[in-house]
């Protein structure tokens, strides 16, 4: 239960509001195929995502591999379904609209390329509830967490004290980034987080569903 009514929230998109997992793991399989690079499938799985590829990937395949490959993937996941295959998580629906009409104001905080986010958005029929849409851009300038949600209250004006926003994401970097700015951060258990991560990286708390995260921040 929140110890104050609720004003502002940044909400992470992959892992939290949808489930885009197939459609980046299958394209960067298909990109890694076909640029012809070896790789582990056992490595190419959840825990790379949640920070950019262009970061995660490296330190499992190499720098120079990871180069070669992370092109072919963008234009495999925008071109050939993968972006379209994000599924809404259980419940998200609901929270959201839940969280409108409590006249919570609404941001998106996503290191997914902003204009991806956007088309995620939109196709889920949910661009009008987010007062601020905020991703990384075309040209990495917002390369971690910290700096996606520097902007995000750049943009909201900066809302501080009782307004001070909430952050809600699924992984540990959520959590360093929204602190970062001094925020707290609630986790989404549903999400690609590995056991206990969210809790060891400080997550104020930890929701097995959005319903349970609703009922947490508007009962």
């Amino acid at each position: 239960m929140m110890d104050a009514v609720l004003t502002h929230i940044l909400l992470d998109l992959d892992g939290t509001l949808v489930d885009s997992a197939p459609g980046i793991l299958g394209s960067l399989r298909r990109a890694f195929d076909e640029v012809g690079a070896d790789y582990d499938p056992a490595t190419l799985d959840e825990r790379l995502l949640g920070p950019p590829l262009y970061d995660s990937l490296p330190p499992i395949v190499g720098v120079e591999t990871a180069a070669a490959v992370m092109p072919v993937y963008r234009r495999i996941y925008s071109e050939e379904g993968g972006l379209d295959a994000s599924t809404p998580y259980p419940g998200v629906e609901d929270l959201l609209r839940a969280l409108s009409g409590a006249g919570v104001v609404m941001a998106l905080a996503t290191s997914k390329a902003e204009h991806a986010a956007r088309k995620i958005l939109a196709n889920q029929g949910w661009t009008d509830l987010f007062t601020e849409i905020v991703g990384d851009t075309r040209d990495a300038q917002r390369p971690t967490k910290a700096a996606v949600v520097g902007e995000a209250l750049r943009l909201l004006g900066h809302p501080s004290g009782a307004d001070a926003p909430l952050m809600v994401g699924d992984r540990s970097h959520d959590v360093v980034g929204s602190r970062a700015h001094g925020l707290d951060c609630h986790g989404a258990g549903w999400g690609y987080a590995q056991p206990g991560e969210l809790v060891e990286a400080g997550a104020l708390a930890v929701h097995a569903s959005a319903a349970d995260l609703q009922a947490a921040l508007l009962s």
